[in-house]
């Protein structure tokens, strides 16, 4: 004797119906319904790599530093809210930024923070930077960079997690989306969850 399949029909509210239908399987098998709104996937679930979110902030205005030790970018930061702590972060940042501007050398450099870490730093040297986030003023000229990096990152939480740029400047002063001459421009920081 066949098995009889059971089924649900939920009528829509003004046309259709939706049928649940029973899989013809032995045992008995769970479908947990989420507890806050949204909307079934109706297919498999997103492959590894897929971008889940993108969280981004944009900084017009200018900022400019005389520390030498690594001070907070105003403005140039962004939180996300990982939805999986096996989940990756990639941070991709964009800083136009000037050398010092004063006669004798000098180097001016970011890093890349998490909340109060800093993530992606050179291994070695008197003053590690992150990345190629750094540049030098000779003989009194400060030269105006754009600075990028992109950084994959597992910050292994799904607590709001707080993504920003400092920097410092060895002599002089650090200037960003600004030169003396008041050229102004933009800088960036981006951050994608990527399912892990």
């Amino acid at each position: 004797m066949g098995g009889v399949m059971s089924s649900v029909t939920i009528s829509g509210d003004t046309s259709g119906s939706i049928i649940l239908q029973a899989p013809s399987v032995a045992g008995s098998t769970t479908l947990t319904l989420p507890t806050t709104t949204g909307t079934l996937v109706t297919s498999n679930a997103m492959p590894t790599g897929s971008v889940l979110q993108v969280v981004s902030t944009t900084k017009t205005n200018t900022f400019s530093t005389a520390s030498t030790t690594f001070t907070d970018i105003t403005g140039l930061s962004v939180t996300i809210t990982p939805t999986s702590s096996s989940n990756q972060i990639l941070v991709l940042v964009g800083v136009t930024g000037i050398g010092t501007d004063v006669a004798s050398a000098g180097a001016t450099g970011y890093v890349l923070v998490r909340g109060s870490t800093i993530i992606a730093q050179a291994s070695s040297g008197s003053a590690p930077f992150t990345g190629q986030l750094s540049n030098r003023n000779v003989g009194g000229t400060a030269h105006t960079f754009n600075h990028a990096i992109s950084h994959l990152d597992s910050p292994a939480t799904t607590s709001a997690t707080t993504y920003k740029v400092q920097g410092r400047a060895t002599t002089g002063t650090l200037y960003i989306n600004t030169d003396p001459d008041n050229t102004t421009t933009v800088s960036s920081i981006t951050v994608m969850e990527i399912k892990g």
